[in-house]
């Protein structure tokens, strides 16, 4: 039953997931290096006049968060990539932020792809069962040895307030800046060839 309460207090809470799991917008972003595509596969909460700080008094004691609403986050890239100076091997990745009480956010890609929902909770709708959730509030105890990256991101200010969380990217040179962005704030790194 605790399990059950917790899973449930996630997907309602933090997670935005909203009465019978209303499906969030999805959204993609894309960049090409080289010839090679990244793209970054994600749910787009609403703040919905909330505050971002009160929103992260949510997160589990580990301090991770899905990055995106309700079905896992992903990161694929066709080609060997750099993100934020550390290698990355072509792949699909689910996509975390660690969120520290202070400090500098996190960007996490971990090769694991998400959990059935329906592994998490009984009562899902038959046609989401399968679908791949992340991993809130175990993720420390269940992947965190599959975590395959986990680099700084750089805060900043978005230059106009965004009511719906944003993945962006903008061409730097051979590479491209990656931006998460929600309410006024930003946080970013670089994706760069791997050679």
């Amino acid at each position: 039953m605790k399990m059950r309460s917790a899973v449930l207090a996630a997907l309602a809470g933090l997670s935005f997931a909203g009465p019978a799991l209303a499906q969030a917008p999805r959204g993609a972003a894309v960049t090409t290096l080289g010839t090679n595509k990244v793209v970054i596969d994600y749910g787009r909460p609403a703040l919905k006049g909330r505050a971002i700080d009160d929103l992260l008094k949510q997160l589990p004691p580990e301090r991770i968060w899905r990055a995106g609403e309700n079905e896992v986050s992903t990161f694929s890239t066709e080609a060997d990539v750099k993100v934020g100076g550390k290698a990355v091997k072509a792949g699909k990745y689910s996509l975390y932020v660690h969120v520290p009480v202070s400090g500098k956010w996190s960007l996490v890609l971990n090769s694991d792809l998400g959990q059935p929902l329906g592994a998490i909770w009984k009562e899902a709708p038959e046609n989401l069962k399968n679908m791949p959730y992340p991993y809130l509030g175990d993720y420390e105890q269940k992947i965190k040895t599959r975590e395959v990256l986990r680099v700084d991101l750089e805060p900043g200010k978005s230059a106009a307030a965004v009511e719906n969380f944003t993945a962006s990217f903008a061409p730097k040179g051979k590479g491209s800046t990656m931006t998460l962005a929600w309410g006024d704030q930003a946080w970013s790194t670089e994706i760069t060839p791997a050679k």
